[in-house]
């Protein structure tokens, strides 16, 4: 009878008010959580994967969530973990809500998920800044794509890097440091344990990142605790400085513990509980001051060596991989650059003093006949991430992985009116459709409908490579894989599928990395031109690569 006279109403056209939406949801292992409905996509803020580490859990390994009880609200926006204010500069967000309790997540899922591809979100900032909690990391267009985003926190600067021989002994590992990398691996755990219930598939989940997230993505490559934990990855814009071992001084590198040692001195606090008791606004601006540098710590355990030799030895993670960088990376980051000789002589002169029997492969890569600043900002550019990207990419295709190279020189007026084409980080907003939705400090991108069209060929790369390894899209054409024809995408004013990228550039630069590693040396691949050291003659163990 009600079933009846349901149809009657309807037939008779009745209508009733729009119920009001009901929020999502979700009971996961971690516990229930209730988000909001954006669109066709479900939405998650700040889901904490791990207790706070706050107090005496400062400079511990992170502990897993235990499960709440209850429905833990997840419709506003998380804080950032701790960090420092930024310079004015191209990516000063000014003032950032701030915590040290910031472990936490957010998940964007198509409505109807089931099964869905999972693709995890590292952001960069060199390991001082940024947030996983941005705008610009909106997961709406990947939901369109049937794709689950996770967007994570981790611990920055001292808060998350700091190695020191108290906390060693603290440790059962007797270890220190790497705490915001086991951050991300207690993440992607979360990830493997709860995805499920958001409509993920944990079982196909990539991880991506960009500058200090690219760097993270290595490490979690290199990294034997991080292995199972993805299945593909997504380099963008990384590089592969070197990293202080624990307790051992090479060359120019002192050992992460002295560093630790000599960070105490500086903030005058003797021991570790002097340390735990500092305010945390405080200790991230002092150490910041100092100028303490995070980076990963070659431990044994969590990093077993530098990145360079897991790569080479093939004990990184077996996994298909994008990998790629700007033309303009250095506009942005010109205290990597060396200072612009006075005049093409001088140039020229330098170059032959600094790099011997190289030299004249370096001027023809880079020549005295052209932009003498350019030179300096390109030969920097692939010294960094040119050398990084297309590495990563024979390393893995070494492991007979599918392996993809990109290169990103697509720019718009603001940009170019700023001397900023091809900057670092400007993928980023066309790789989350953030078309129109930059913010304040960045030269907006005009919302048209070929800017549109690039980012709908980068999204469609990217979704579908984490959805089968395969990078494709209705916008652009066929993305081969690196291989013998040195194939890329060249994503300038449109994606163009091109081969025999940038003949001899990776040679130089491996080249030089062998000599200078094999002299002892360790900060090898940002000193270039005019500022290099003088580079070893060739030895026997540093063969040009093919």
């Amino acid at each position: 009878m009600g079933v009846l006279l349901f149809a009657c109403v309807m037939a008779a056209g009745a209508s009733f008010p729009a119920a009001a939406e009901v929020a999502p949801v979700v009971t996961a292992p971690a516990g229930a959580v209730e988000g909001l409905r954006e669109g066709d996509a479900k939405v998650f803020h700040a889901i904490p994967y791990a207790l706070p580490p706050v107090g005496e859990r400062r400079w511990r390994p992170p502990a897993a969530m235990p499960r709440w009880q209850g429905v833990r609200a997840a419709q506003t926006m998380g804080v950032a973990c701790m960090q420092p204010p930024m310079a004015a500069g191209p990516y000063d967000r000014g003032k950032v809500p701030m915590a040290e309790d910031c472990l936490t997540l957010d998940v964007t899922t198509p409505a109807n998920a089931r099964n869905a591809p999972v693709m995890v979100w590292i952001h960069g900032g060199t390991l001082i800044w940024g947030s996983g909690h941005s705008k610009m990391y909106d997961g709406q267009e990947f939901a369109k794509r049937g794709v689950v985003l996770v967007s994570i926190n981790y611990r920055l600067g001292v808060f998350g890097y700091l190695a020191h021989p108290a906390l060693s002994k603290e440790s059962p590992e007797d270890t220190s440091g790497n705490y915001g990398l086991l951050d991300q691996i207690q993440a992607l755990q979360w990830v493997r344990d709860n995805i499920a219930s958001f409509g993920g598939d944990p079982r196909n989940v990539t991880i991506f990142g960009e500058s200090a997230g690219a760097l993270s993505v290595e490490y979690l490559l290199a990294s034997p605790r991080a292995r199972g934990a993805f299945d593909k990855a997504i380099v963008e814009s990384g590089y592969l400085f070197t990293m202080p071992e624990l307790r051992t001084k090479r060359g120019e590198e002192y050992s992460a513990e002295d560093i630790g040692l000599w960070l105490a001195g500086k903030l005058q606090k003797p021991d570790i509980a002097a340390l735990r008791a500092m305010d945390a606004r405080q200790l991230a601006e002092a150490s910041a001051a100092t100028g303490y540098a995070p980076y990963g710590t070659i431990d044994g355990k969590v990093l077993k060596r530098q990145l360079v030799d897991t790569f080479d030895h093939g004990e990184q993670a077996p996994v298909p991989l994008i990998a790629g960088f700007n033309s303009g990376e250095i506009r942005t980051l010109r205290f990597l650059a060396p200072p612009v000789p006075p005049n093409p002589t001088a140039y020229i002169e330098g170059i032959r003093a600094r790099y011997g029997d190289l030299a004249d492969e370096y001027l023809r890569l880079y020549p005295a006949t052209a932009d003498l600043e350019q030179n300096g900002l390109d030969s920097t550019r692939d010294a960094v991430f040119g050398w990084t990207s297309e590495r990563l990419v024979r390393n893995q295709a070494a492991l007979g992985q599918p392996a993809f190279l990109y290169y990103f020189s697509h720019s718009y007026p603001s940009a170019d009116a700023a001397g900023l084409t091809g900057f670092h980080a400007s993928e980023v907003p066309f790789v989350f459709g953030a078309i129109g939705k930059t913010p304040a400090f960045w030269p907006a991108i005009p919302d048209t409908a070929a800017e549109r069209r690039m980012s709908n060929a980068m999204l469609d790369y990217w979704t579908s490579f984490a959805r089968d390894g395969k990078p494709s899209s209705e916008h652009g054409p066929t993305w081969s894989a690196f291989g013998s024809a040195s194939a890329f995408m060249h994503f300038a004013e449109v994606p163009r599928a091109s081969t025999g990228f940038m003949p001899g550039m990776y040679a130089l630069h491996e080249q030089v990395m062998c000599r200078r590693r094999a002299e002892g040396g360790q900060s090898w691949n940002w000193r270039t031109g005019s500022t290099a050291p003088v580079l070893p003659a060739r030895t026997s163990g540093c063969q040009s690569p093919p």
